[in-house]
């Protein structure tokens, strides 16, 4: 293989692999956007007819102490690590433990939300957007 042709190789490689990640970006969206609507949806629903929403609390990565956020709204998982607002923004609600949070709370960031919570993980630790918001609802 000449030096020109490795060269050739490379560069189609490099594009190769650029447009599989901004198709994997894509498909992100798109799934994050199908889970908002689920959630805006949800969020909705619940100012109608319940549940009500609840004071959302932020865990540490040890689980050993919980820190008060300005949030009200409904936890995902039965572990309270994820959760939803009343505006219908995702949290992950995990931080490093510290003073400050003890004393003063914690203000987690949203993030995008995903149509499987916890994809990745051990088994049984995933659960689906829609099953989630279905048990909130008590229709699961």
């Amino acid at each position: 293989m000449s030096d020109t042709d490795a060269a050739r190789w490379r560069e189609e490689r490099r594009e190769a692999a650029h447009a599989h990640a901004e198709a994997l970006e894509r498909r992100r969206e798109a799934e994050s956007a199908r889970a908002h609507a689920m959630i805006l949806e949800f969020v909705a629903y619940a100012k109608v007819h319940g549940p009500a929403p609840e004071p959302l609390r932020v865990r540490t990565y040890d689980g050993r102490q919980r820190y008060r956020t300005p949030l009200e709204g409904w936890y995902l998982r039965t572990d309270e690590t994820v959760a939803i607002d009343t505006d219908g923004a995702f949290y992950v609600l995990r931080t490093p433990p510290s003073l400050a949070g003890r004393l003063r709370g914690a203000r987690p960031e949203p993030s995008d939300p995903p149509l499987v919570i916890g994809a990745g993980g051990k088994d049984g630790e995933s659960v689906d957007m829609k099953d989630a918001l279905a048990r909130l609802r008590g229709t699961a």
